[in-house]
C-alpha cells in the first residue's frame, strides 16, 4: 500500500522537464509509486524511467490525455491513499506534496486538492475557476472584447479573492491535481470521450457532487503554461470538440446544477472577502 501514486503522460514532451519532474517526485518523503504513461508511440522516455519508484507504460496508439492518465489510476485506486495527476512541465520544491498530503490527511471531506499554481518568475496562474458556461469560452477565445473579458474572468477565474486563501472551488486545473483515491471510486475516472481539454473540468465536477474541491495556497508548485491551443490549430480543434462534448454532456445555457454550484461558490467567497 503506497501513500501516494503518481502519473504522468508524456506526448512529444521536452525531455528535461520530465527530468526535472522525476526529480521533484522521487525526492517526496512518503511511500510513492510513480507512472510515465508514453502517448508517443516510439518510446523517447523510456531511459529516464528507471528505478524501483518508477513504471513505464507505453501506449500502442495516442489515447488522448484523461484515458492515458487512466491507464496509471485503474492500476493505483485500490493500492493508494491518494493520487497525483501532473503535466511534465510542473515542478516543485521538497516538502510541497507532503504539504498537501497533510492537509487531506486533516480533512476527509475533501477530494480533491489543488497548490497554488506559478509561472517560472513566481507570478500567479490563475486556474481556479467556476464552472464554465458556454459565453465564458467564446468571450475569452473569439471574441474582441478585452475589457468585458477582463471583467468576467474576475469573477469567473475568482481572481476578486486574491488568491491567498483556503477556498473550495468547482473546476481545478488538470495540470496538478491531488485526488482522494475513495473520491476516484466514488466520482469515477476521466470520461475517455474528451481526447484532450475539459478532461479536468468534468472530472472535478463530478468530485464536487460528492466531496470539497479545495485550493490550498500553502503548498506552491511551478507549471510552464503553454496555452498550446492558443498557437496550434490542431489544439485549437481539440478544444473546440471536447467544448461541445463538455456541454452536451452538462447542459448548453440551460445547466440548473451549473448555476447552482457557482452560485453556492460565490456566495460562500464573498462572505469571506467582504
Amino acid at each position: 500500500m503506497y501513500d501516494i501514486t503518481a502519473s504522468i503522460v508524456v506526448y512529444d514532451n521536452n525531455q528535461d522537464d520530465l527530468s526535472k519532474l522525476l526529480s521533484c517526485l522521487f525526492k517526496i518523503r512518503l511511500p510513492v509509486r510513480i507512472f510515465v504513461i508514453d502517448n508517443s508511440l516510439v518510446g523517447q522516455y523510456l531511459s529516464l524511467c528507471d528505478g524501483e519508484k518508477i513504471e513505464y507504460i507505453g501506449n500502442p496508439v495516442n489515447l488522448g490525455y484523461g484515458a492515458a492518465h487512466n491507464r496509471a489510476i485503474e492500476r493505483s485506486i485500490d493500492i493508494s491513499k491518494y493520487h497525483i495527476v501532473l503535466n511534465p512541465d510542473v515542478y516543485f520544491n521538497d516538502g510541497t506534496v507532503e504539504k498537501l498530503f497533510s492537509f487531506m490527511e486533516k480533512n476527509s471531506d475533501v477530494g480533491l486538492v489543488m497548490p497554488r499554481i506559478l509561472n517560472p518568475d513566481g507570478s500567479n496562474q490563475y486556474l481556479c475557476k467556476l464552472l464554465p458556461a458556454p459565453s465564458d469560452l467564446l468571450f475569452r477565445r473569439f471574441l474582441p472584447f478585452p475589457k468585458l473579458m477582463e471583467k468576467r474572468n474576475r469573477i469567473y477565474e475568482l481572481r476578486f479573492t486574491g488568491y491567498n486563501r483556503v477556498m473550495e472551488v468547482p473546476y481545478l486545473s488538470g495540470c496538478f491535481m491531488f485526488l482522494r483515491t475513495d473520491a476516484l471510486n466514488k466520482a469515477g475516472i476521466f470520461d475517455e470521450r474528451f481526447f484532450m481539454y475539459f478532461e479536468d473540468t468534468d472530472l472535478s465536477r463530478r468530485i464536487h457532487t460528492h466531496y470539497k474541491t479545495v485550493y490550498y495556497p500553502e503548498a506552491e508548485i511551478y507549471h510552464r503554461y503553454e496555452k498550446g491551443s492558443y498557437k496550434s490549430m490542431k489544439l485549437l480543434r481539440h478544444h473546440v470538440v471536447s467544448a461541445f462534448k463538455y456541454f452536451n454532456k452538462w447542459g448548453w445555457f440551460f445547466d440548473r446544477e451549473r448555476n447552482k454550484i457557482n452560485g453556492n461558490i460565490l456566495r460562500k467567497l464573498r462572505d469571506i472577502t467582504g
